[in-house]
């Protein structure tokens, strides 16, 4: 977390966030352009805020685009912020960029100190699943072209099909959410989940996208809370208390 408060601690670091929020996924030619300063110096920062990991990138061709990753923020309220500014908190962690595509794409990376085979199993076993997901049951026979669904309280909340599945590396998903009509009238996106190991622990990336541009929300705006409860769980055993935790045991109950 040190990383990530000397990140923030600088005016020009937290603009070039800003305007990833605005518009993620841009390219280094993109945001110069927006700052007043030698891409040289825009290259400098980006690379101490990807060193926090506050900003991911990915190839697309020949370009370079970069992604606000929300993750590392997540985290630092999930230690020290009360519920009581949860409300605050979320606009810090809110995913309602606009972009000037006709999709979306978001990306969520974070590092947990695990094996890929026990990284595979937690995304993949039922009961280990449900600990981060809010307690959403979701069962598959995982082979490809195989079909997946996520139950609440006995109801579907989601269901897929696994595109692609290479165990420990890389598992593509459709996705459609069910939760509600307002959900369920975005029909089908896409989730892939990609394993890097390094060194005793791995660079888990998940990629939502093929979302519509100005997409509901709560397709993707869980995905912190989720990763964050995946990481808590494989490294101490505990569960992690988040928001949407909070209402699924005051549903349960």
């Amino acid at each position: 977390m040190d990383d990530v408060f000397r990140a923030i601690g600088d005016p020009t670091r937290r603009r070039l966030l800003d305007e990833l929020f605005k518009r993620d996924g841009q390219t280094l030619s993109a945001l110069e352009r927006r700052l007043p300063m030698t891409r040289f110096g825009v290259m400098k920062h980006l690379r101490l805020l990807e060193q926090a990991g506050l900003v991911v990138t990915r190839r697309r061709g020949r370009e370079k685009l970069h992604f606000l990753n929300p993750i590392p923020i997540r985290r630092v309220h999930d230690r020290w912020v009360s519920k009581y500014a949860e409300p605050w908190a979320a606009a810090l962690t809110g995913l309602k960029q606009a972009l000037e595509e006709t999709t979306m794409e978001k990306m969520f990376e974070i590092y947990i100190k695990t094996t890929p085979d026990r990284l595979w199993q937690a995304i993949t076993d039922t009961e280990m699943r449900g600990k981060y997901t809010f307690g959403a049951v979701v069962t598959s026979n995982w082979s490809k072209g195989s079909r997946y669904e996520g139950l609440g309280h006995g109801t579907p909340i989601f269901e897929g099909e696994n595109l692609e599945v290479d165990p420990p590396r890389k598992l593509v998903q459709s996705f459609r959410a069910l939760w509600d009509e307002h959900v369920k009238s975005e029909g089908t996106s896409r989730v892939t989940w990609e394993i890097v190991p390094v060194g005793d622990s791995c660079r888990l990336t998940v990629t939502h996208d093929q979302l519509r541009e100005g997409a509901n929300g709560q397709l993707y705006g869980g995905w912190p809370m989720i990763l964050s409860g995946l990481k808590t769980l494989l490294e101490t055993g505990e569960l992690l208390t988040t928001p949407g935790s909070q209402r699924w045991l005051e549903a349960a109950g």
